[in-house]
């Protein structure tokens, strides 16, 4: 009887399995997020980063490379950058052998690089890659979001980069340059990634849409360009969000800006539009209405910022307004309530732009 039903089950789970595969046999092809399957594969993709490319194309043809250290904006390509260049370097089988990525999600403290990062800096490692071309007799240790290491790790991994540069080089990946310390940054050939500039983005942007077949319309493309700021990263996620949104229909400068979290321009035009003609009762009821309709405030600030910039108002009340935002922004970094700071900044704008009429 046991004997029978185990025979059953097995034939059942199979029957799942070949029902799961399909009528022909197919597996379905892994869902990957559109961030990881347009990943550069090789430095050449690498968008917008000429100087990076150069030097990594130079030393990728001597298989020589320095310890390196790349900062800048997130979603402008480091990690892509340095995970292109190894896998030229050492090719799909050897890859996972010779880099070690590390990143803040790990454990990395002072332990971490006296042990993990300095046993793997020591094992040696041979010339050659399985299918016979030349590799670099190194290994790649990748510190990604380097800047939140302590400054005990730091200086516990200036050591490992002198002792064991024969066998290792280090690649360290921050966004704040200033918060590693000085030691480290002499050691490394250090490269700037720049934001992205829009049409470099556009660029790519529409690449993707002409290979996952998207319907979209130009205002939303320049949209999407826009609130990501050089962050490709960023834009890329919000198309893909845009695309299983809509499904079929068309990307439009609607769904971008529903997505994206951003205030829409027209009530960021009639809060000031309040403020320039308005009563102190109507402007607080705008102020009410945006925050129960779930606008983040340091969103509102960032495109009243903007905005303001932009505005017919004089120099010296522009001075003012842009004084009492640094203030809000400060109260709203320390945990502020949002309606309060919105009403504060929102009063000094009425001030200002009644001063100027």
């Amino acid at each position: 009887m046991q004997a029978f039903l185990k025979g059953t089950s097995s034939q059942s789970i199979k029957h799942l399995k070949d029902k799961a595969a399909g009528p022909s046999g197919e597996k379905k092809p892994k869902a990957i997020p559109w961030v990881e399957k347009y990943r550069p594969k090789s430095v050449d993709e690498v968008a917008f980063q000429e100087e990076v490319v150069a030097v990594l194309k130079k030393s990728l043809e001597g298989a020589d490379l320095p310890n390196l250290l790349f900062y800048g904006p997130p979603g402008t390509g480091k990690t892509s950058t340095i995970l292109a260049a190894a896998r030229e370097l050492y090719g799909p089988e050897l890859f996972r052998q010779r880099v070690l990525e590390l990143n803040a999600s790990d454990e990395r403290g002072i332990q971490v690089v006296r042990e993990k990062v300095k046993r793997f800096s020591q094992l040696t490692a041979a010339g050659s890659r399985p299918d016979g071309k030349p590799c670099p007799p190194f290994k790649i240790i990748i510190l990604d979001e380097a800047d939140s290491m302590t400054n005990a790790a730091q200086a516990a991994l200036r050591r490992t980069m002198e002792k064991e540069s024969r066998t290792t080089r280090f690649c360290l990946i921050c966004n704040y340059v200033s918060r590693i310390i000085e030691p480290l940054t002499s050691r490394c050939s250090k490269f700037r990634f720049k934001p992205l500039a829009n049409d470099i983005q556009e660029e790519r942007i529409l690449q993707i849409c002409k290979k996952e077949n998207l319907k979209y319309s130009k205002q939303g493309i320049d949209e999407l360009v826009r609130v990501s700021e050089g962050d490709l990263r960023k834009a890329i996620t919000y198309l893909q969000s845009a695309a299983r949104l809509n499904g079929e229909a068309e990307i439009t400068e609607s769904t971008i800006i529903e997505i994206a979290g951003v205030v829409p321009p027209n009530v960021i035009d009639n809060l000031l539009q309040i403020c320039h003609k308005g009563t102190f009762d109507k402007m607080q009821i705008e102020v009410k209405n945006m925050i129960d309709n779930g606008y983040a405030a340091t969103q509102i600030l960032n495109q009243l910022h903007d905005r303001i910039i932009e505005d017919r108002l004089g120099d010296k009340q522009k001075s003012a307004i842009a004084e009492k935002m640094a203030e809000v922004d400060k109260c709203l970094a320390d945990g502020a309530d949002e309606y309060l700071q919105l009403i504060s900044l929102a009063a000094v704008i009425m001030q200002q732009a009644t001063q100027n009429s």
